[in-house]
């Protein structure tokens, strides 16, 4: 599946993306904030990575940013299993994708694929020292669950403390805001 929206083009990853998605998501940074990720993130990882990219239909993609006629990737987003949370929603961006609305716009567009699907409820989290991902949820329709978890960080290498959201797809406006034009393609 394929999402554009005014500044990003949102695809699957493929196996020859695996140097420039080891380059946009190989920042401490970045990984710090990721429970599977390790660090360092070298090419080896990406490759892993894409090979999960297995169901074409999946709301799982990489995020590229429209730049001078090119693409650029900045991102990945999508769902994904979660221990017993079957459409779980997560996101990473470049540092220089940082601050730009990319995660909401890119978001936005997750979540009305996974609603076109038929999926009603996803869940989300996020590390409670990275308050900005928790500023993004919210923007998307994500609602705070009150509940506090303890999870593993691969990048960190130790237990981190991750506060959870959740999003009802089948409320009218899930989201979040905003009337961008989102075009999907299978």
């Amino acid at each position: 599946m394929f999402v554009r929206t005014q500044r990003l083009t949102l695809r699957p990853g493929w196996p020859e993306d695996a140097p420039a998605l080891a380059q946009a998501i190989g920042h401490e940074s970045v990984v710090r904030n990721l429970a599977r990720a390790p660090w360092p993130y070298h090419t080896e990882a990406a490759e892993t990575f894409l090979a999960s990219f297995d169901d074409p239909v999946d709301p799982k993609f990489l995020v590229f940013e429209h730049r001078d006629g090119a693409l650029r990737l900045i991102g990945g987003t999508g769902l994904s299993v979660w221990k017993e949370e079957p459409n779980e929603f997560g996101y990473w961006y470049t540092p220089d994708a940082w601050g730009r609305g990319f995660a909401t716009e890119a978001g936005r567009a997750v979540l009305q694929a996974a609603r076109a699907r038929g999926i009603r409820r996803v869940t989300a989290g996020h590390f409670i020292d990275n308050p900005a991902s928790g500023r993004v949820l919210r923007k998307l329709g994500f609602r705070p669950t009150g509940q506090l978890v303890t999870m593993y960080s691969r990048g960190r290498g130790c237990d981190v403390t991750s506060t959870r959201y959740e999003i009802d797809l089948s409320e009218d406006d899930c989201s979040g805001g905003g009337d961008e034009d989102h075009r999907m393609a299978a």
